[in-house]
């Protein structure tokens, strides 16, 4: 195989590669969507209902199952954890802008 023909193979493969990583962002933002449709949801009944803002057990509880499911999808877990500590605080100024 020449250098030419190699190249030529890298920049298809690096396309691939692009295409790929695109259509998981598309996922990754159409999924996120859909998480905060039900969260919002969630925050309106909260408010309806007089609850508190955040449920520090419930976070606890969803930190350590991304934390497995992390390991299991070969993704590192402390990756996970502070990706979900942002989307919690996004959840939770959510549900105090409902209270409020």
């Amino acid at each position: 195989m020449t250098t030419q023909d190699a190249t030529t193979r890298a920049a298809a493969l690096l396309a691939e590669h692009r295409q790929s990583i695109d259509r998981l962002d598309a996922i990754l933002v159409y999924t996120l969507g859909e998480r905060f449709k039900h969260t919002q949801a969630v925050g309106r009944l909260k408010a309806e209902h007089d609850l508190p803002a955040s449920d520090p057990a419930r976070e606890a509880t969803q930190i350590a199952r991304l934390e497995d499911l992390a390991q299991q999808a070969d993704l590192d877990p402390e990756f996970a954890k502070k990706f979900l500590n942002f989307v919690i605080a996004e959840v939770i100024r959510h549900h105090e802008a409902h209270q409020s």
